[in-house]
């Protein structure tokens, strides 16, 4: 245990840094959001991009690992938005957001640090794909889901216009090039492969301290038992049905490890800002404060599970 709070203990520093120094007011609220577009638009497609482009392209694509990382989300997804619409008869945009939270982990902010320490670089890789389930399968199938409560468009409609978002999303451009640079076995000229891999050295703990300025203001106050579901689903549901699955299939130890971790994390920052269009954001703030601070306690636990009783965690 004290292997992986070595781990874990230097992350949250990192957010509490973050919370600190928006609570001190050393960073103001649109101050963050500036170093949490760095990240987004600029570090973390670096980081991603050069992971895939220095690797085979067989050694990329794991049909296994997306099959089960994909379908664990989607059973947690379907099964919280069931919960929410059909068992409680909550509106369509609260049971979308409510299955978002369970099964949408924040891969690069806090999943990839983690990860990287213990797998070291490699740990892009299972980042790129966890990030092609999320964006490429996740968000717009709950967009679609959350929008329908309005009547204003078509499902078909919501789903072409998230996709055309998605297609000028910098993380999914990097995914991409970086798959063909793979396929194609070119090599970037030596000073553009230093800019690329400076820029992607910036990306976890700037990402990390960004996480603690957005908690920064967040109250846990009403609707606790929702909050508190969510919390629950994400941080016990997602990773349990996801290591289910990972028994099921031929992955090797340190993907089983990365998919474990990364269905443990609490979920994305921009959860609430998600649900603003609902009217959705206090609720989904509150769950995502809860779920961050429980977070060091669950995934402690998840990791330890993975390097004692099953022996996964490549050191």
């Amino acid at each position: 245990m004290l292997y992986i709070l070595s781990i874990t203990v230097p992350i949250y520093l990192l957010i509490a840094l973050g919370y600190l120094a928006g609570r001190q007011g050393w960073f103001t609220k649109p101050e963050m959001r500036v170093l949490g577009r760095f990240v987004i638009q600029l570090a973390l497609p670096s980081l991603v991009f050069q992971a895939l482009a220095q690797r085979k392209f067989t050694e990329i694509l794991n049909a296994d690992y997306l099959l089960a990382y994909a379908l664990g989300s989607l059973l947690v997804m379907g099964a919280a938005w069931f919960h929410a619409r059909r068992v409680k008869g909550r509106s369509p945009a609260f049971s979308a957001l409510y299955g978002m939270g369970a099964s949408f982990s924040n891969s690069g902010f806090v999943g990839y640090p983690i990860v990287l320490q213990l797998l070291g670089p490699v740990a892009a890789v299972p980042l790129a794909l966890c990030m092609l389930v999320e964006n490429v399968l996740l968000l717009p199938l709950t967009l679609v889901l959350a929008d329908q409560s309005s009547g204003s468009r078509a499902w078909h409609s919501t789903l072409r216009q998230t996709l055309l978002r998605l297609i000028r999303n910098p993380l999914i451009i990097a995914i991409a090039a970086g798959l063909a640079v793979s396929l194609l076995g070119l090599s970037l000229p030596a000073p553009v492969a230093k800019a690329v891999g400076l820029m992607a050295s910036a990306s976890s703990a700037v990402a990390l301290f960004v996480i603690g300025g957005s908690l920064v203001g967040l109250q846990l106050q009403g609707r606790l038992r929702d909050v508190g579901a969510i919390a629950f689903s994400k941080l016990v549901l997602h990773p349990l049905v996801v290591l289910g699955l990972l028994l099921l299939l031929p992955i090797d130890a340190a993907l089983r490890t990365a998919a474990l971790a990364f269905a443990a994390m609490p979920m994305l920052s921009i959860y609430p800002i998600l649900a603003q269009p609902y009217g959705e954001e206090s609720l989904c703030a509150a769950a995502l404060l809860l779920t961050t601070l429980l977070s060091f306690v669950t995934i402690s636990v998840w990791l330890w599970l993975a390097a004692h009783p099953m022996g996964w965690v490549v050191s």
